[in-house]
């Protein structure tokens, strides 16, 4: 891939994040207040885990593609302050937008630059940039598949779902 590509593939990709975002932000309102706690067994994260990080790992990695060094991985204990889904959905407003046009700002010889995470995997940062579009829709589904478990309901993802009245007058 040259730099052109890259570019073109860059902001292919940051139209799609910018298009998933209030999908993402649909799935974490859902979320209902009351039962953050659950998760579905002992080894998954909680569904006030998954808000977080969502969030914060979504601006984390971004920015990470943005600087081309990965900081280390984002504090996700409650010392993150983020203790419900509406604050994690206000801080995923106003934390991706400024870290995607970050990216945006990128050359195409940059989004080609080598990236190391932590020594487990070294790639052009283009890569994570498309990594982190995956990372942030698989966390999403995950979520979304505690909704109902929760006692919540299960907004339109890429349309309707078995909780929306569709047709219904």
């Amino acid at each position: 891939m040259n730099a052109q590509q890259a570019k073109m593939v860059a902001d292919f990709l940051i139209a799609d994040f910018e298009r998933e975002m209030d999908t993402t932000m649909r799935v974490m309102s859902a979320v209902p207040t009351d039962r953050m706690d659950y998760r579905p067994d002992t080894k998954s994260r909680t569904g006030l885990g998954l808000v977080r990080h969502i969030a914060l790992e979504d601006e984390w990695m971004l920015n990470a593609v943005a600087d081309g060094i990965f900081a280390a991985f984002p504090d996700q204990s409650d010392a993150c302050g983020l203790m419900h889904a509406a604050e994690a959905v206000a801080y995923y407003k106003k934390a991706i937008p400024p870290a995607l046009a970050r990216v945006r700002a990128l050359s195409g010889d940059d989004l080609l630059k080598t990236a190391d995470l932590h020594g487990m995997m070294q790639a052009p940062r283009i890569n994570f940039l498309c990594s982190a579009l995956k990372h942030s829709v698989h966390h999403r589904g995950q979520l979304s598949s505690y909704l109902r478990a929760m006692g919540g309901t299960v907004p339109s993802i890429y349309g309707p779902t078995a909780d929306m009245q569709v047709g219904v007058a």
